[in-house]
């Protein structure tokens, strides 16, 4: 068995920075008014920037989601690696840009690469770290000498105003009683955004400078006992059944946005931080022994600033307190970038000339599309 290492990671984000008061010329404004949930929504997720592909002048749309995944493949490339290199392409993402190829493949052809192993992870936000897991597998068993994996979203264009039905005059009335109901349909345009992250995974450090080893990842899935809660495409019914997108006639699904994100915000908020923190963790630290003294910085994948204090009671309760001086997370300038997030977290804090050797990093990701998580930690080489 061969260790595994992070090498490098690279992110590339489209355009400049989308500030909250540029937001909604991006984005468009349904039935040209203003969104009365706009101020509600940030105010509560905490998000200050973030990046689109799309041109607020014209609605032109700068990337695919294959094209700016391949930007940030391109980033990785050195004076002693290039991606005619790479042995294996591993691509997770929530948002591809169509349903067949798959988006690896996509992403393949965009940089040109001859014939390699390819991997591509469906999901939500955990797509990202299913793709980094099947390499640190390939290299582990020593199948393979070096990777890439990459998470990316390009979410922008189902967020424009003109993929909405009118907002519902009950539903922001709720949302100001109750600011968790800030995620459905037009309510979740103020909180998702594009970015794209790629890590080299190799099977010994770099000569010089800072490598992650991967010590190990956990992911754990309640699909089984637990329904839908985040999707798209399909229709929800209050038994939590779903009729896919397949089943309907083009008229059906349009009138019903059959193709916007939404949330069963209910469902979520009793049950996201019970299922991919609480849970879990103590299911993890009982497995792997952990003590939270060992740890010099968490990384927290949460899409809202309202889930930050909820994250830190539900790892205390399942026996793993890490204080907050010890979190790392750029939510704020960044937005949440779904599959994309955990990759542009670490690209942050790995370039920051903070990290020590003999440092050791955990990460969590989360996904509320049926309830799942990650646990991920790395050690500083």
């Amino acid at each position: 068995m061969s260790n595994v290492y992070i090498t490098d990671i690279a992110v590339a984000l489209p355009g400049a920075p989308v500030d909250n008061d540029s937001i909604e010329e991006c984005l468009g404004y349904i039935n040209d008014k203003p969104s009365r949930a706009k101020k509600i929504v940030l105010k509560s997720n905490g998000i200050k920037s973030r990046h689109y592909v799309l041109n607020p002048d014209n609605g032109a749309i700068s990337h695919t989601n294959a094209q700016l995944t391949a930007e940030a493949v391109k980033k990785l490339e050195t004076t002693e690696f290039s991606t005619a290199q790479i042995q294996a392409l591993s691509c997770g993402t929530t948002t591809p840009d169509q349903l067949m190829p798959n988006h690896t493949l996509m992403v393949q052809g965009e940089l040109g690469l001859g014939p390699i192993e390819t991997l591509s992870a469906s999901g939500i936000c955990l797509s990202g770290i299913n793709a980094l897991k099947y390499l640190y597998y390939g290299i582990k068993s020593q199948e393979l000498e070096n990777g890439v994996a990459t998470g990316s979203e390009v979410v922008s264009p189902m967020l424009h105003a003109k993929n909405f039905e009118k907002e519902i005059e009950r539903k922001l009335e709720e949302l100001e009683k109750n600011p968790s109901l800030a995620f459905e349909k037009d309510f979740l345009r103020w909180m998702l955004s594009d970015g794209a992250g790629a890590m080299r995974l190799q099977n010994r450090p770099r000569a010089d400078g800072v490598s992650l080893k991967i010590e190990w990842i956990d992911l754990l899935s309640y699909a089984g006992s637990m329904p839908t809660c985040m999707y798209s495409g399909c229709e929800k019914h209050e038994d939590h059944s779903i009729t896919p997108w397949r089943f309907m006639t083009q008229e059906q699904q349009m009138r019903k946005s059959i193709f916007s994100i939404s949330q069963d915000v209910k469902l979520l908020n009793d049950n996201i931080i019970d299922y991919t923190v609480e849970k879990p963790i103590a299911h993890i630290k009982q497995k792997r022994g952990l003590d939270a003294q060992e740890f010099d910085y968490f990384l927290p994948h949460y899409s809202s600033a309202f889930f930050r204090d909820k994250v830190y009671e539900g790892m205390k309760k399942g026996g793993l307190e890490i204080p907050y001086e010890k979190w790392f997370t750029n939510l704020t300038t960044k937005g949440n970038t779904g599959a994309a997030s955990i990759y542009i977290m670490l690209e942050e804090l790995f370039k920051s000339n903070r990290l020590e050797k003999g440092q050791k990093l955990l990460c969590y990701i989360p996904e509320s599309g049926r309830f799942s998580t990650a646990f991920m930690c790395l050690e500083v080489v």
